[in-house]
């Protein structure tokens, strides 16, 4: 095993570095995993690859190697580990948490309340670089019928998007609306798609996305934001609306056409991270008796059930993978990916 490794890291200002570090070594309870493949979130762009926002828990740690999103192969693992060992496929969870609080006990660590709880690429080292050093309780076990690319796209976008459908419900009675179909978006469609949704509605003005939606055969209707954007969704149910709703976009106007476009009782998932949202909750909520949920990444245990049901289902969230990087071309990977004339984006990690 090299002593050495190339890891990207994010300065803020549109532009990725690489520096050179050493390979760690896992102390009690931990594991070094062989990144495999790591892949970009949009919260990558929006909040450190562009400019470094938010503090504390919530901000990226200058000169950390990025890369939340990683999945690989358990290298080496250190003393104290009960469950992970050498040659095992894992997904890492991003969220490294105290394990004690309350919303680590329900297996939330990404809402864990303690001053030591970490992110991988945020505040302890990430995805971009050949090894990643992991507490074991922070891994997720990659079954063998799915790839590393699906893996890494279940570690927090599939994730994402499975935590907000399970709040909410998703059936074969449903027709479901999409707002924003970026990676997460596409895979909302994808999931809803497994889950038996009725009709597929997407709302999306990138027309490379449009199309990707529509060659993948995710989404049977796709509107371009407009005024006119929540009648057309009324025209194409009946003018009931549809059963359920999820916001990717993060925009205001998106959001509103997710509640308004919604149906009377029907229920509507806020996914999308950052902005405002402007509303008359009389007659976009009350009088209707909608009901709006709030969903923030995900947790161990479910991410543990999405990975299940994604053998059981036969799909493959590495299908949303459009374009493919080795580390040292890191920077070409975050500019794709910030220009959004793409899907997901990977940076892998060839087996040596």
């Amino acid at each position: 095993m090299a002593k050495k490794m190339t890891g990207a890291i994010l300065p803020g200002n549109s532009t990725v570095e690489f520096r050179e570090f050493d390979v760690p070594k896992p102390g009690y309870g931990q594991v070094l995993v062989a990144t495999r493949a790591s892949t970009i979130c949009g919260s990558d762009i929006r909040a450190i690859y562009r400019e470094h926002m938010g503090k504390g828990a919530e901000g990226y740690i200058s000169g950390m190697i990025a890369g939340h999103e990683p999945c690989g192969v358990v290298a080496k693992a250190g003393p104290g580990t009960r469950e992970f060992t050498e040659g095992d496929r894992v997904i890492v969870y991003h969220i490294s948490g105290c394990g004690i609080c309350y919303n680590c006990r329900m297996g939330y660590a990404i809402a864990c309340t303690s001053k030591n709880r970490q992110a991988y690429g945020w505040q302890r080292n990430g995805g971009m670089a050949e090894y990643i050093l992991c507490d074991e309780k922070d891994l997720i076990a990659l079954p063998d019928e799915l790839t590393y690319k699906d893996g890494a796209s279940v570690a927090c976008g599939f994730g994402t998007a499975y935590e907000a459908l399970e709040k909410i419900g998703i059936n074969g009675n449903d027709a479901v609306l999409v707002v924003g179909l970026g990676p997460v978006g596409l895979a909302t469609l994808m999931l809803c798609k497994a889950m038996g949704a009725e009709k597929l509605i997407g709302v999306e003005m990138n027309d490379y996305r449009i199309q990707l939606a529509k060659d993948m055969k995710l989404v049977d209707y796709v509107i371009k934001p407009s005024d006119t954007a929540v009648d057309e969704i009324l025209a194409l149910t009946g003018g009931h609306g549809v059963e359920r709703a999820i916001d990717c976009s993060a925009s205001d106007a998106g959001r509103q056409t997710a509640v308004r476009a919604t149906r009377d009782w029907g229920k509507i998932a806020l996914v999308g991270e950052g902005n405002t949202m402007s509303l008359n909750p009389s007659p976009d909520m009350m009088h209707s008796q909608k009901s709006i949920y709030g969903s923030w990444v995900t947790s161990t245990w479910r991410m543990m059930d999405l990975v299940e049901h994604l053998v059981r289902w036969g799909i493959h969230p590495g299908e949303l993978v459009t374009d493919e990087f080795q580390v040292e071309r890191a920077d070409e990977a975050y500019a794709l990916m910030a220009s959004g004339k793409c899907g997901k984006v990977a940076v892998v990690f060839p087996e040596k």
